[in-house]
């Protein structure tokens, strides 16, 4: 992997590694993050590109695969799934904004509450929380 690649996936994992209950794993051979055991981001470099996935609501990756950078997803875009050029796109609070987005699809409601409650406490994550996120991670 070349640094560029290398850095891009450091930044990836602090975002999805943050949020409640996540883990990544190696799925068809790149690096995916899951909550609990569903996918909710993605991580590849292909033909030099490197791009992340994640999932959206309908209407918005309509909307986002209109910007250049984005494109619907092969295999799941047609569900909401959008594919981020991430040389193109380079606004890290654009990605993770997009990446708690397609986490709260994805959680279970009792995750995504337990998110916006901390979200609430300005970014404060209550120590149940962590507890939660490391017992999850063994």
């Amino acid at each position: 992997m070349t640094k560029a690649a290398d850095a891009c996936l450091k930044k990836l994992r602090a975002i999805c590694l943050s949020l409640p209950e996540t883990r990544e794993t190696i799925t068809w051979g790149e690096p995916h993050f899951r909550v609990r055991d569903k996918i909710f981001a993605g991580f590849g470099v292909k033909d030099g590109v490197m791009t992340t996935g994640c999932k959206l609501t309908m209407d918005h990756a309509a909307s986002m695969i209109q910007i250049p950078g984005f494109s619907k997803a092969p295999y799941v875009g047609h569900k909401g799934w959008v594919s981020i050029d991430l040389g193109v796109v380079k606004d890290w609070d654009l990605i993770e904004e997009l990446l708690q987005e397609s986490y709260k699809l994805i959680a279970p409601k009792k995750l995504v509450a337990l998110l916006e409650e901390t979200e609430s406490v300005d970014g404060v994550v209550p120590a149940r929380v962590q507890r939660r996120s490391a017992a999850r991670k063994k």
